[in-house]
């Protein structure tokens, strides 16, 4: 087994997309690899994620990794960093439902020679960037954008629709739901719905006047 030597740093992936697009198959075929090197391999999850199991990173076809759930209330940089110390590999489940605090987390062990592998929603059911992930898309030196496909009409979708009795969700609404077909659906632009468009998109339109 080897371990990341220090001076020398690591690298962040980003894989991202709407729910139902393979992010977490995606992950979990990473951290799969990484093993076949003989790399020691760490994955994490948010102890909101509990949707299947509170100890392992469950994906939509059944598959299933053992991995340390973090709750806000003990997540700092040094907790994580202890917990990481020995591994090669981090890999980070649905890391939208972390704080931005994780950023910090997520530079530091990049900063220590780690290979860090953060899976996540990158817009939210209103359809804005989701908590941490703009800055971590920002700082990654690989950005893995997946597709699922739409259920209305099934072209490429990137949005993910929030349904509630059947019908779109509000804006207003918490950003937070813990759900998957039972609340949620992957829609393309056109079919997605939301009754308060996206506040990007006002002052894209702005801009986009001014040219």
């Amino acid at each position: 087994m080897t371990v990341a030597s220090a001076g020398k740093k690591g690298r962040l992936e980003v894989v991202c997309g709407s729910m139902f697009s393979g992010k977490t198959e995606e992950l979990m075929s990473k951290l799969k690899r990484a093993e076949y090197a003989r790399q020691r391999v760490l994955a994490l999850k948010h102890q909101l994620d509990n949707r299947k199991s509170m100890t392992c990173i469950v994906s939509h076809d059944g598959r299933a990794r053992a991995a340390h759930p973090i709750d806000n209330c003990v997540l700092s940089i040094q907790t994580i960093i202890d917990l990481a110390d020995q591994f090669d590999v981090i890999g980070f489940d649905e890391i939208q439902f972390f704080p931005e605090d994780i950023v910090q987390v997520v530079a530091k062990l990049v900063l220590m020679g780690k290979r860090v592998i953060a899976a996540g929603l990158d817009l939210d059911f209103r359809g804005e960037p989701f908590g941490p992930m703009p800055y971590l898309l920002a700082i990654a030196d690989e950005v893995v954008k997946l597709k699922a496909i739409c259920v209305v009409c099934t072209k490429d979708a990137h949005y993910t629709q929030r349904l509630v009795n059947g019908e779109p969700a509000r804006y207003n609404d918490p950003i937070i739901l813990i759900g998957a077909q039972e609340f949620y659906e992957a829609r393309c632009r056109d079919c997605f719905k939301i009754d308060q468009e996206p506040l990007i998109l006002p002052a894209a339109r702005q801009a986009a006047a001014q040219v």
